[in-house]
C-alpha cells in the first residue's frame, strides 16, 4: 500500500498522493508500457507468451532462418522445437543437469550444448523423432579435448556457458573448470577441437564478435572483458569492479557492453549439490550468477554494465542493487538487459538513461536471441519461452493507495510535458482490488468520478506517441470520531507539568488496564505511572485517548453529582491528558468525570467530531469525622470510651495519645472498622500516676480527613 509522496503525512486538510520517479512507478503493473529512469511512462513492447515448458530453466534460445523456435532448458534438460500452436517437440532428451545453450549453425544444423557432462550435439532442426544423449551426434566432447590437450582434469565437472560462430562457420565453445574457448569445425565430422584461448580464470562465461572479426569474451574470477584476435591472442580490455561477466554484446558503432555482477572478494553461494535425471550426482562449483538462478536468490551487491569504447575509459552506463542481468542484447541506440530476480526488461541507452520496458511472468529472465518478429526471451521459475513483440494494449495501473480511512477524492493533477493518455480510477474500501470495488472510470472535468472510499487505484491508457509523468491525485479522508481509551480519577493528589516540579510527596496514577498487563496508547507514549503529589485538597484526571487521522486533539471536562441528570462543564480548551481542580469547592458526596475530545483544531468548526468517556463514580470528603462521647473512667484502672462517625465515608481508623505522648492505634468494637460510625472502648494496660492526665483522641475517614477530641482526667 502507498501513502502520499515525501513527508509524514499532515493530520488536516487536502492529501496529495503523488507518483513521479521510476521507483514510484515500479510498484505498479506496466502492460506495453515502459517505465523511464526520468519519471516517464512511454509505449512499449508486449509481452506475449510463446510457451510454459515442462523443465523450471530455458538457458537459451534460439531462431532458425524460417522462423522455427528452439529452446536449451534445464531441470530437466532437453532440446525444444516450438510449433506454431504453441506445443513444445522434444528434440533432444539429455541425462545431464541442462541443456546450457543452442545455436542454429551455418549448415542450418542446431547445435545443443549440455552440462555438467562438457558435450556439444549437432541436431536435425526439423526431425520428427525424439533422441537422447546416447544416439545424438557429439560434435564436442570436453573431456576428451581436455585430455588430447594434456589436462588433468580428473572428474570435475565440465561447463558449457557459450558458443558461436565465426564467418567461416567453425564453433566457438566458452567452457569452465577452467575457462577456455575451444574451436571446432562441426560441418566436417571427426575433427579434432582446437583449443582457441586458454585463461586462468574459473570459467569463460560469454561470447560476441566485434567488427573486424575479434572474439570478445567474458571471464568468471576477475571479471574480465577480453578481445581476442583470430590468432588466439588474448587482451585484457577492462577488469570489472564484480567477479563475473555474465554477458557481453557489442554494438553497430564498435562499444562494447559488458555485464558484471558478484563480489569480487569471495563467493558467497556454497557449492550447490546437483542431481540429474540420470544416474550422475555431482557437485557443482558454477559462477555466483548461475547458482543465484538456481537458488532464485540475487547476487550481492546487483548488478552492473559497462560500455566499452575504443580509445575511452570504460564507463559504467547502469546498476541496479537488486538485479541479476543475466543477458544482453545489442539494440541501434544502447543494449538490452535481461535480469532476474524479478523478471525484468530494460533498455539502456548509450547516454546512460534507461526504461524498464516489460516485467516477465518468471523470477530469472536468463535468455535472449533477435528474431524477426522481435525479440526472444527465456525465462526461470518458471522455464518459459516469451517474445517481446507490438502490441495494441499499453495500459498502466498504479499502486494503490490507502487513505487510511474513507476518503474523498477530488483534482488529478497530472505532468504538463504529459500527452495522449487517459486517466481512469476505481476506489474500494478493502484492500483488493477484486474484492467489491468500483468500475474503472474516466475522470470528469479532471477529477475522480470514483466513489469516495479508504482505498484508489488509477490507470493510464496510452495512445500512440503517448507519454505520461507525475501523476497526483487530491484526497480528503472523512473525519473519523477521537477516541478515549481510559480515564481514571483520583482524589487526594495534584498534577503539575513536569516543568513545575515540586518537592512534595509523589502519587502514582495508573491506568486500571494496566493491571491485566496490557497498555494504552497516550498519544504514543507509555501508558506508564503518571507521577502527581499529595494534596488532599486536589483531584487528578487523566486519561488515554487517540485520534485515527492523527488529528490534534482539544479536551473539555465535566462533572455531574449523584441523583443529577445535567453535566456542568469544569474545564474546556485542555491540551494536556491530565488536569487537576480543587475538591474543596465541591460539596461532599459522589461525583462522576467526564471527559469529551474534540477534534477541532484539526477541522473545520461544522466538521469537528467528538469522543467522550465516563470515569468511575469517586467521592469527595473534605469534612472530617465527629469524635463524641468521649468519657474515662477511673474505677478500676483506667479505661476510655468514644464515638467516632463521618457523614460520607466509613472510619477507616482511631488512635489515641496520653498526656501528649506517641499516638497509639485502637480497633472499634468488633475489630473491623467499616462503617460510618464506629464505637471505641479501650482499657489502657499501663498503671497511671496519680494526678492529673489529658487523653487525646483522633478519628481517620477514608480519605484522611481527621477529627479530634481531648479530656483531661485524674487517675487515682
Amino acid at each position: 500500500m502507498a501513502g502520499a509522496a515525501g513527508a509524514p503525512l499532515a493530520a488536516q486538510g487536502t492529501h496529495l498522493w503523488t507518483q513521479s520517479s521510476a521507483d514510484d512507478f515500479e510498484k505498479g503493473t506496466p502492460v506495453g508500457v515502459s517505465i523511464g529512469s526520468d519519471g516517464t511512462l512511454r509505449e512499449a513492447p508486449g509481452v506475449k507468451e510463446l510457451v510454459t515448458t515442462p523443465s523450471t530453466f530455458v538457458w537459451s534460445v534460439a531462431t532458425a532462418k524460417n522462423g522455427t523456435i528452439f529452446a536449451g532448458t534445464g531441470s530437466p534438460a532437453a532440446v525444444l522445437r516450438l510449433s506454431s500452436d504453441g506445443k513444445p517437440f522434444t528434440l533432444l532428451e539429455a541425462s545431464g543437469l541442462a541443456v546450457q545453450v543452442v545455436r542454429i549453425g551455418p549448415d542450418g544444423a542446431l547445435y545443443a550444448a549440455t552440462m555438467p557432462d562438457g558435450k556439444v550435439y549437432k541436431l536435425n532442426p526439423g526431425a520428427t523423432a525424439k533422441q537422447d544423449d546416447g544416439s545424438a551426434t557429439v560434435v564436442f566432447d570436453l573431456g576428451k579435448a581436455e585430455e588430447a590437450a594434456g589436462w588433468k582434469t580428473g572428474e570435475n565437472a565440465r561447463y558449457i556457458w557459450d558458443m558461436t560462430f565465426d564467418a567461416q562457420g567453425r564453433l566457438y565453445i566458452a567452457t569452465g573448470g577452467p575457462g577456455a574457448v575451444w574451436r571446432v569445425d562441426a560441418t566436417k565430422p571427426g575433427t579434432a577441437a582446437h583449443l582457441f584461448f586458454k585463461s586462468d580464470e574459473a570459467h569463460i562465461r560469454s561470447l560476441a564478435w566485434d567488427a573486424k572479426g575479434n572474439l570478445i569474451a567474458g571471464s568468471d574470477g576477475s571479471g574480465l572483458v577480453y578481445r581476442i584476435n583470430p590468432a588466439g591472442k588474448g587482451y585484457v580490455l577492462f577488469e570489472a569492479p564484480r567477479r563475473e561477466i555474465t554477458s557481453v554484446a557489442v554494438g553497430a558503432d564498435g562499444t562494447i557492453y559488458a555485464a558484471s555482477v558478484g563480489d569480487k572478494s569471495h563467493n558467497p553461494l556454497p557449492a550447490l549439490p546437483v542431481q540429474g535425471t540420470g544416474s550422475i550426482t555431482i557437485t557443482v562449483v558454477q559462477p555466483g550468477s548461475v547458482q543465484a538462478a538456481n537458488a532464485s536468490a540475487s547476487a550481492p551487491e546487483g548488478s552492473e554494465i559497462y560500455a566499452l569504447r575504443a580509445d575511452q575509459a570504460p564507463q559504467k552506463i547502469w546498476a541496479g542493487k537488486d538485479e541479476v542481468v543475466y543477458a544482453l542484447l545489442a539494440q541501434q541506440d544502447g543494449v538490452l538487459a535481461l535480469s532476474g530476480n524479478r523478471g525484468r526488461v530494460f533498455r539502456i541507452r548509450t547516454d546512460g538513461s534507461f526504461a524498464d520496458i516489460a516485467h516477465l511472468d518468471a523470477q530469472q529472465g536468463l535468455a535472449l536471441a533477435a528474431e524477426s518478429n522481435g525479440v526472444l526471451i527465456g525465462t526461470g521459475n518458471t522455464g518459459k519461452v516469451v517474445e517481446l513483440t507490438g502490441t495494441a494494449q499499453h495500459e498502466y495501473a498504479s499502486d494503490v493507495l490507502d487513505a487510511g480511512a474513507m476518503a474523498r477524492f477530488g483534482r488529478v493533477e497530472i505532468d504538463p510535458g504529459s500527452s495522449s493518455y487517459t486517466i481512469y480510477t476505481r476506489t474500494g474500501n478493502v484492500e483488493q482490488p477484486v474484492r467489491g470495488w468500483s468500475d474503472w472510470a474516466p475522470l470528469a472535468d479532471g477529477k475522480v468520478a470514483s466513489p469516495a472510499g479508504r482505498y484508489l487505484q488509477w490507470k493510464a491508457v496510452l495512445a500512440s506517441g503517448g507519454v505520461l509523468g507525475s501523476v497526483g491525485v487530491n484526497y480528503l479522508p472523512v473525519n473519523s470520531a477521537p477516541v478515549v481509551d481510559d480515564l481514571v480519577v483520583v482524589p487526594g493528589a495534584r498534577w503539575t507539568p513536569p516543568s513545575q516540579p515540586s518537592g512534595q510527596q509523589t502519587v502514582n496514577i495508573n491506568f486500571d488496564s494496566a493491571n491485566d498487563g496490557s497498555t494504552v496508547s497516550d498519544d504514543g507514549s507509555s501508558s506508564g505511572p503518571l507521577s502527581a503529589m499529595k494534596d488532599r485538597t486536589a483531584i487528578t484526571a487523566r486519561w488515554a485517548a487517540h485520534d485515527d487521522d492523527g488529528d490534534s486533539l482539544v479536551y473539555s471536562l465535566y462533572l455531574r453529582g449523584d441523583g443529577e441528570h445535567v453535566w456542568r462543564l469544569l474545564k474546556s480548551g485542555i491540551t494536556e491528558k491530565a488536569y487537576s481542580f480543587d475538591q474543596t469547592a465541591l460539596p461532599d458526596g459522589g461525583y462522576e468525570l467526564k471527559v469529551v475530545a474534540s477534534d477541532a483544531p484539526s477541522h473545520t468548526p461544522g466538521d469537528a467530531l467528538t469522543g467522550e468517556k465516563i470515569s468511575a463514580r469517586f467521592v469527595v470528603d473534605t469534612t472530617p469525622p465527629v469524635v463524641s462521647g468521649l468519657t474515662v473512667d477511673t474505677a478500676q484502672g483506667v479505661s476510655f470510651r468514644f464515638d467516632a462517625e463521618d457523614a460520607i465515608s466509613p472510619i477507616a481508623k482511631a488512635e489515641y495519645s496520653l498526656d501528649a505522648g506517641p499516638w497509639q492505634y485502637i480497633e472499634p468494637v468488633g475489630a473491623i472498622s467499616d462503617s460510618k460510625k464506629e464505637h471505641y472502648e479501650v482499657k489502657i494496660p499501663a498503671a497511671l500516676k496519680a494526678g492529673e492526665h489529658l487523653l487525646t483522641v483522633r478519628a481517620y475517614d477514608r480519605y484522611d480527613n481527621v477529627g479530634l477530641a481531648k479530656t483531661v482526667f485524674t487517675a487515682k
